[in-house]
């Protein structure tokens, strides 16, 4: 591992997110960047801020590597804390609302 970076508390459901990340896994950063801009789903705008994160925290560890060349080691999506909101329903009964979170994680390793 090179450079890591870490996005938690993101406001996307961890399903939604995996679907993003596994499309990336084991790819070249360049490459990754790429695919992330044309993606249609919002986690994908979430993920590639994370890389171009990611991307920098290399450089600045070594300056003599391209970020550009570097491998995705290992990307993975855990799950944070859910927000419970009430929703009114008919004859004073209530509907749980539950939004979820996201902990994003991406590894960066030399090839």
């Amino acid at each position: 591992m090179l450079a890591k970076a870490v996005l938690r508390y993101a406001r996307v459901t961890p399903r939604k997110a995996r679907r993003v990340v596994d499309l990336i896994r084991g790819r070249r950063a360049g490459e990754a960047l790429i695919s992330l801009r044309f993606m249609p789903y919002r986690a994908a705008r979430l993920v590639e801020k994370l890389l171009k994160s990611a991307m920098s925290n290399a450089q600045q560890k070594n300056n003599n590597i391209d970020p550009e060349n570097l491998r995705i080691s290992e990307v993975f999506v855990d799950q944070g804390p859910t927000m419970k909101r009430l929703e009114p329903r008919a004859m004073g009964r209530a509907n749980i609302i539950k939004k979820r979170t996201s902990h994003i994680t991406i590894h960066l390793s030399e090839e």
